[in-house]
């Protein structure tokens, strides 16, 4: 009777065995993957990867549950060559809503290649506000959709720090559902668009960039002009040009600090759809706003931003902070644009110095405009 008991206990301390091996395994896998992180033990030559869980909560989306990455490594392990980056961001929410999302800015060895996109999978609410400047602060409709967006500039080093090449963008809305906003007197007329589009947009680019780590920049210039033009010919919906120039400037002033400049513009023509139109806002510039909040045509916005990386606290040297304001406005033609009416933001954030040895940062901003705050939570600087 007892042997049989020891007997049958014996697949039971297995498992136990097994599973506490497996906790401690996992305890000293992550003790060491804090360690790393937080004191930075690796080779500064060394890739690294850093994934962690994010967890979010709107009223148009509940709760939301994520999961972050990022990938920083210099070509070849040789430090004097840029330093490329690639972020990862999937997420769903109790709204049964998803996404996935990737951006890059990859150098090759010696900046002979440069390849800068970005790619999204999402289906995920659009706040609709209506087109113009003059828009309500209330959205007067939700646009349920499925998006895909895949903008890819590919560009070859002709001289120092000048890069030429072709750029792709693709984005395709389906599934399109304006739902009304509660109170709201509904949509008039809806944009076009609202039925859903897919276009494909073939261009060219030219882009002077000297910086040497895109996620935290502490001198230097990125110029960017492109021109893209979208043809049914090739498989859009809808036939239009869009020119995009992007100018960002960084000054060190002392040896830690930095001011940071951007002047951005987009300038459409043709048959353009409500979701391709200039659309103001986000997480980048004019922060504060919704990305889409202000929509037209056209597009002129600037922010500056002065940052203390770090600030020289006596316990640490690994916590900055910013300040910024930015300003901008969207409107129907060239001939249109003045300076009244302008949308202004501005806010600060704190830094935490994430990688040491590569001066990347984590990045909390909190941004006031006349409608309310907004909150950003991001690895790499803005801009």
């Amino acid at each position: 009777m007892r042997k049989v008991f020891i007997s049958n206990l014996k697949p039971l301390f297995l498992v136990l065995f097994l599973l506490g091996s497996h906790l401690s395994y996992s305890q000293n896998f992550v003790k060491k993957y804090f360690n790393n992180l937080i004191n930075d033990t690796s080779d500064i030559s060394k890739p690294q990867f850093l994934i962690y869980p994010t967890l979010a909560y709107s009223p148009e989306t509940s709760w939301e549950i994520g999961l972050s990455s990022l990938l920083v490594y210099y070509a070849k392990q040789d430090t004097s060559n840029r330093l490329s980056e690639i972020n990862g961001f999937t997420f769903f929410t109790l709204e049964n809503q998803y996404g996935l999302w990737f951006d890059h800015a990859i150098y090759s060895d010696q900046d002979k290649w440069f390849f800068l996109g970005r790619l999204r999978f999402q289906s995920f609410p659009l706040f609709y506000h209506g087109i113009g400047n003059d828009t309500p602060e209330d959205y007067i409709a939700r646009v349920d959709a499925n998006q895909i967006f895949i903008k890819e500039r590919v560009l070859r080093k002709v001289k120092k720090d000048v890069f030429i090449g072709l750029e792709m963008d693709y984005q395709r809305l389906s599934s399109v559902n304006f739902v009304p906003a509660e109170g709201a007197n509904g949509i008039q007329e809806l944009p076009l668009g609202s039925q859903g589009s897919t276009n494909l947009g073939f261009g060219v680019g030219l882009v002077h960039d000297n910086r040497h780590n895109v996620l935290n920049v502490r001198k230097g210039l990125f110029s960017e002009l492109a021109l893209l033009h979208y043809n049914p010919s090739w498989g859009s919906t809808f036939e239009f040009t869009t020119i995009i120039t992007d100018t960002r400037i960084y000054r060190p002033i002392g040896e830690k600090n930095v001011f940071a400049a951007q002047l951005l513009g987009q300038f459409n023509s043709g048959d353009v759809p409500f979701n391709q139109l200039a659309l103001m806002g986000g997480e980048s510039i004019m922060r504060g706003y919704y990305y889409g909040r202000y929509r037209d045509r056209n597009q002129v916005a600037a922010q500056i931003e002065y940052r203390f990386l770090p600030i020289p606290f006596s316990f640490t040297d690994r916590i900055g902070a910013a300040v910024f304001a930015g300003a901008g406005k969207v409107f129907p033609e060239l001939n249109n644009f003045d300076l009244s009416n302008i949308v202004v933001s501005g806010g600060a954030g704190i830094r935490f110095l994430l990688f040491p040895k590569k001066d990347i940062y984590t990045r909390f901003d909190v941004a006031f405009t006349q409608e309310g705050p907004g909150f950003y939570l991001f690895i790499g600087e803005a801009f």
